[in-house]
């Protein structure tokens, strides 16, 4: 077997990034904090503590909106906006490998909402389809997978398909070298409002001139908070999760420079 450099540090990104995000980065820095109460106490405590305090802001629908809000800038794309663009690129964001119920794999609720607003802009604008996600696991690329949802479950057909790329750069990168082959420059950009600042930059950094189209906002509308946001629920904990990735995310792109 031939040693997958990329695919090795590709992994070592992600253990790395489990490492530091929830539900694991929390409970790590509790975990931490009880075994050092015996012989750091004040130490030990602050730790356990400040663990406890992440895991509920990371999970609590007031907390977890101000951490999003800061990374959804690009508002709904409009008609006027989406007139310069040539094509729609619509990117990956998982599959889920055992779907029995699919015969095999199937995408994931992340790539699924990406998905469902591309097609929906791809009727009304009339402009070509990419795809793009590669195969870190299973037997099929998540562009593969979405190419076949577009086009059997919404009646809207693909035109690239690039199944590839392990991460946003690359989906950049691959994206753009189908592309500007075709003579494409300009492009609408579907992913999660809070993916959309770190996949524009690096679309425009591979060459491309992007319009942003985000969907799925993780913050709420900003017209203040009921009670209910100060109560943790799975709906937010799994918002905070995503909102810290590309925080987190963010950070690392920023440092690999």
């Amino acid at each position: 077997m031939n040693f997958d450099l990329a695919l090795a540090l590709f992994w070592s990104k992600k253990l790395l990034a489990a490492a530091l995000l929830p539900p694991l980065g929390p409970l790590l820095l509790i975990a931490v904090g009880l075994l050092l109460l015996g012989r750091h106490p004040r130490i030990g405590r602050v730790l356990a503590w400040c663990g406890v305090a992440i895991a509920l802001l990371l999970m609590t629908p007031a907390s977890v909106g101000w951490l999003a809000r800061g990374l959804e800038s690009s508002p709904p794309v409009s008609a006027a906006a989406l007139a310069p663009a040539q094509a729609i690129v619509v990117l990956g964001g998982g599959k889920r490998d055992h779907a029995p119920e699919y015969d095999g794999e199937t995408l994931n609720r992340l790539t699924l909402e990406r998905v469902r607003y591309a097609a929906r802009l791809a009727r009304s604008t009339g402009l070509p389809l990419l795809v793009t996600g590669g195969k870190t696991s299973g037997e099929q690329a998540e562009a593969v997978l979405m190419a076949a949802a577009l086009e059997d479950e919404y009646g809207v057909k693909v035109r690239w398909i690039e199944g590839a790329a392990r991460d946003t750069r690359e989906n950049a990168r691959f994206s753009a070298a189908l592309l500007q082959a075709a003579g494409i420059r300009t492009i609408a950009l579907v992913t999660h409002a809070a993916h959309m600042p770190r996949s524009r930059a690096a679309f425009e950094a591979a060459g491309l001139n992007v319009v942003p189209a985000p969907t799925v906002w993780l913050s709420g509308p900003d017209d203040g908070v009921a009670l209910l946001d100060f109560l943790p629920n799975a709906n937010a904990a799994f918002a905070g999760w995503l909102a810290a990735h590309e925080w987190l995310g963010r950070l690392a792109y920023r440092l690999s420079r």
